[in-house]
């Protein structure tokens, strides 16, 4: 999976307990959440899709598509995960091109194994 590593070094960042949900298939919201440490469990309908390590990111399509999400998003093990905001996106995209290629990267691979899993 594509890693973007933007905010290893993060201090601003929510921690996770294991089992702990970032946010639930259904929900509306405008953020991604980038993973600094541990692991992100992602689930659509119960059924695991993936496994989000350090470098991952999370709830990304929020920030193209106002729609309610389309995955669960559960600390696996404990971690820690730093809040994108529209903001702080748009600007990425707009002084980093190839931050948006990455993020189209993740989407395009996410799609893959929802479609295999599903």
């Amino acid at each position: 999976m594509t890693q973007i590593n933007l905010w290893k070094h993060e201090r601003d960042t929510l921690a996770l307990q294991p089992g702990e949900v970032l946010f639930r298939e259904g929900d509306q919201d405008d953020v991604m959440f980038a993973v600094v440490e541990g692991q992100v469990e992602l689930s659509r309908n119960g059924v695991v899709i993936e496994d989000v390590g350090p470098g991952g990111i999370v709830g990304e399509l929020a920030l193209i598509d106002p729609a309610p999400r389309s995955a669960t998003a559960r600390a696996r093990t404990e971690a820690r995960v730093a809040r994108v905001d529209k903001k702080v996106f748009t600007f990425l995209v707009q002084e980093h091109p190839t931050f948006a290629l990455q993020v189209m990267a993740v989407m395009a691979q996410r799609l893959r194994r929802t479609n295999e899993a599903t």
